[in-house]
């Protein structure tokens, strides 16, 4: 098992673990730290979808820093097992309301998810085409003034009718935050 600490909230210096996979790339410390200062840090009654989950590091920072609902998708079995433990080793399963663990494939739950999100971490494996993929169900998921979090091999200008608004390297990692391009 591989572990990263969560940098900031509530569980300040608490680590997660998630099981050592191929493409498995935990957002790195430092990346997530100009994420939570781009968004500021108290994200006290947003929504927010971290839709990739992987080690679900972004959907727990995010309940850490005071989101009223972090949805966490993961499908594969290992990383969704490890999710469901480190939920309950942070005492913030499923039963006090602030985190919803699903096992899924995520165009899926995109395309058929009723409720919308104020923010969305989109980090998926990379090199399969997933963000053109998920573009079509933004519109549905989001809410109008909603905001993405993106990262990809590859510089982006805009996902749908989300601009890139700040951008950042680390490494061979492209890190991105979007907001709607209301021009």
């Amino acid at each position: 098992m591989s572990r990263v600490r969560i940098v900031g909230g509530e569980w300040k210096r608490r680590f997660i673990t998630f099981p050592a996979a191929p493409g498995l790339r935990p957002t790195p410390d430092a990346v997530r730290e100009t994420l939570f200062n781009w968004l500021g840090q108290d994200l006290t009654g947003l929504t927010c979808l971290d839709l990739f989950a992987g080690s679900g590091v972004l959907g727990f920072e995010a309940a850490s820093r005071g989101a009223s609902r972090v949805t966490l998708v993961e499908r594969d079995a290992r990383s969704f097992t490890a999710l469901e433990n480190n939920a309950d080793v942070l005492q913030a399963g499923t039963a006090n309301g602030r985190l919803e663990l699903i096992r899924a494939d995520a165009l899926k739950f995109a395309s058929r998810a009723s409720r919308h999100y104020d923010l969305l971490f989109l980090d998926p494996p990379y090199r399969q085409g997933w963000i053109e993929r998920i573009e079509p169900s933004l519109p549905g998921l989001l809410t109008a003034d909603a905001r993405i979090y993106a990262e990809a091999e590859f510089p982006i200008e805009h996902i749908g009718a989300w601009a890139t608004v700040r951008s950042g390297q680390s490494g061979q990692v492209y890190y991105h935050l979007l907001e709607a391009n209301t021009a």
